[in-house]
């Protein structure tokens, strides 16, 4: 493994604020890998779910803002892990359609429409300024990503970023229990990038 000039500083900044560094205008506020309770309007979607987990941030960004920030997250090492990820789903058996490109979203591109595409992903509900879910559906399994907002009596709004999977098939498991450091890692950088676009 070749190790570019600079990329050392990269890395430790990087490593930095995944242990815990807190932005500016950002707020973690909870961390929960298995919450004891769902919002109301997400407990439909979360029947029968083999995982679910929690990330919770504060931000003053309104919801479209929150999202926006959140789908366009995609650095590079993102983009390797998918190349990572294309060659292990082929030894299960699946496939993959080549690497996500990033999208750079815009407030106003979010789609709040059930059946609308958002990334990779398609839109089941959505509700302005309360919620936005969407899922991704494949053989081994179907994932849904949702966000929350929830106000607080303060200038900052409370996003709870919740990730729900459901199993198809054997492959499932198998597939996301390999996967799940990142997925935890990928989605939290997803809900601080989401919450620093204010």
């Amino acid at each position: 493994m070749r190790v570019t000039k600079g990329a050392l500083p990269r890395v430790i900044a990087a490593l930095r604020e995944v242990v815990g560094v807190v932005l500016f205008k950002t707020r973690v506020f909870v961390q929960s890998r298995q919450p004891r309770v769902l919002p109301a309007v997400l407990r439909p979607f979360a029947q029968g779910a083999d995982h679910v987990d929690v990330k919770t941030v504060e931000s003053r960004a309104t919801l479209r803002e929150f999202l926006a920030g959140l789908m366009s997250y995609q650095p590079a090492w993102v983009t390797a892990l998918y190349g990572v990820r294309a060659v292990f789903v082929r030894l299960l058996g699946m496939r993959q359609q080549g690497v996500p490109r990033q999208v750079l979203f815009r407030p106003e591109d979010i789609p709040m429409t059930p059946g609308r595409e958002a990334g990779f992903f398609t839109v089941r509900h959505a509700e302005e300024e309360h919620v936005w879910v969407v899922a991704a559906a494949d053989t081994h399994l179907e994932a849904t990503l949702a966000v929350v907002m929830e106000p607080t009596s303060g200038p900052f709004r409370r996003f709870h970023v919740v990730t729900l999977v459901h199993y198809r098939n054997w492959a499932g498991p198998v597939y996301f229990n390999v996967i799940r450091p990142f997925h935890h890692l990928v989605v939290e950088r997803m809900a601080r990038s989401g919450a620093r676009v204010a």
